[in-house]
């Protein structure tokens, strides 16, 4: 049957998903390692996850510092014998952390999993720390953020966080150049030790699945133990009660200002997450948002603007960030507040709504493409104890998402007394 392309199909709405539910083997030291066998390729990627993230640290840049080290060299092999290996089997090693999490991945061909695993589990056991290497990345490190905190845009996403949680708490922490000096080998050693151990560690492994995979883990990893040392959390969760609404970091040199707004707020766990998602879509999360048709679109004040919501394991926030001229700071605010005074006053036109929704639904279902896309998402899932279901949730609110539900949430998350504003420049 031929097809009439010049007649648009129809536009239907996901009705849900049903992705395979990864099988779940615990390694013989406890370790639960989680299965994702949906790739026909020879290709495997397996990902160590740690709580090991800013969370945890007691002085500023420990745990990016461990987690940035531990390719650095092992008991076993210095730095340049990982890079080599790694890079002779065709296979990538990366490591990487955030306020919560600290990863270690391989992507690897499975048939050169006998020579890249030995040099994962390595990686992961048995780094050192070695000084000149800690030195070479302390003073790179240093140069960067001299450079980098110059920049408008870069010192307001590191100190807004400052503002609303407050310096005191872990997601409100920043860090100065002088920062880094003070970084010591067995400061990384004792983080290592407490962090990166058996019991404070899941494995997701996407891709084609070896028949022995489980047994591989098992040999080369059999010997990583340790008992997870408790963090406490209670003590972080008071957040300032008296942060100025606007706030000014003057840049006199500044031909830009960087521009945050916003509050905390919850992660997903949250009965009003899946809803707040859609009403910050409209708002500012795509390139079709009300803040860039009107900023950027509209007005030309700047080559972009958006918002979003970010979710935390112990907490999340809403932000909405721009740079703009500095002649132009105060008349983009007042559109930005403009903005949100219409989604509290007025009721989105049903066909804005079921734009977004399209959107969101078609944006989810690409980030469902893959073995290694399924495993980023439910990595998503895992960190806070949800499953899939929760997906299948996101979908129905999506669909059922009324106009007035969304000027409700505008009215109760976005009045304007209750957002913090911080301008970067001039």
């Amino acid at each position: 049957m031929s097809i009439n392309r010049h007649i648009q199909p129809e536009i239907e709405f996901v009705d849900g998903i049903s992705p395979s539910e990864p099988e779940i083997v615990k390694l013989d030291n406890g370790i639960p390692v989680y299965l994702i066998n949906t790739s026909n390729q020879d290709l495997i990627k397996i990902e160590f996850l740690f709580e090991a993230g800013k969370w945890y640290e007691d002085k500023p840049l420990i745990a990016k510092f461990t987690n940035k080290m531990l390719q650095e060299g092992t008991s076993f092999l210095s730095s340049r014998e990982i890079a080599d290996k790694i890079d002779f089997y065709g296979a990538h090693l990366e490591t990487s952390s955030d306020k919560d999490m600290g990863y270690v991945s391989l992507y690897s061909m499975n048939k050169h999993l006998e020579h890249t695993l030995p040099v994962l589990a390595d990686v992961i056991m048995n780094p050192v720390f070695p000084e000149e290497e800690l030195e070479t990345l302390k003073q790179n490190r240093k140069q960067r953020f001299i450079i980098n905190n110059e920049k408008v845009r870069y010192e307001a996403r590191r100190k807004f966080n400052a503002l609303i949680y407050g310096s005191s708490h872990p997601y409100g922490k920043t860090f100065e150049a002088e920062d880094f000096d003070p970084i010591r080998q067995e400061e990384l050693v004792k983080f290592h030790k407490t962090c990166y151990t058996a019991e404070n560690c899941k494995i997701i492994a996407a891709g084609k699945i070896r028949p022995d995979f489980i047994r591989m883990l098992n040999t080369y990893f059999n010997t990583f133990n340790g008992i997870k040392s408790p963090a406490s959390i209670d003590t972080h969760t008071v957040f300032p009660s008296d942060v100025p609404r606007k706030n000014m970091i003057r840049k006199d040199s500044a031909v830009q200002s960087a521009i945050r707004v916003g509050r905390v707020l919850f992660n997903k766990r949250h009965e009003d997450y899946s809803r707040m998602k859609i009403l910050n879509t409209v708002l500012g999360g795509y390139f079709g948002s009300r803040l860039m048709t009107n900023i950027r679109e509209d007005k030309g004040f700047t080559y972009g603007i958006g918002s979003a919501i970010v979710s935390l394991q112990q907490s999340g926030y809403f932000f909405i960030a721009s740079e703009v001229g500095a002649e132009l700071t105060d008349k983009a605010l007042n559109e930005v507040y403009h903005e949100i005074d219409r989604l509290q006053q007025d009721l989105i036109p049903v066909q804005e709504l079921g734009l977004v929704k399209n959107y969101i639904l078609g944006s989810f279902l690409r980030r469902l493409d893959g073995a290694f896309a399924m495993s980023e998402n439910y990595r998503g899932l895992l960190e806070y104890g949800l499953d899939y279901n929760y997906y299948q949730k996101f979908i129905d609110v999506i669909k059922s998402v009324t106009s007035e539900e969304l000027r409700d949430l505008a009215r109760n998350y976005l009045q304007t007394d209750g957002l913090t504003e911080l301008i970067v420049g001039k």
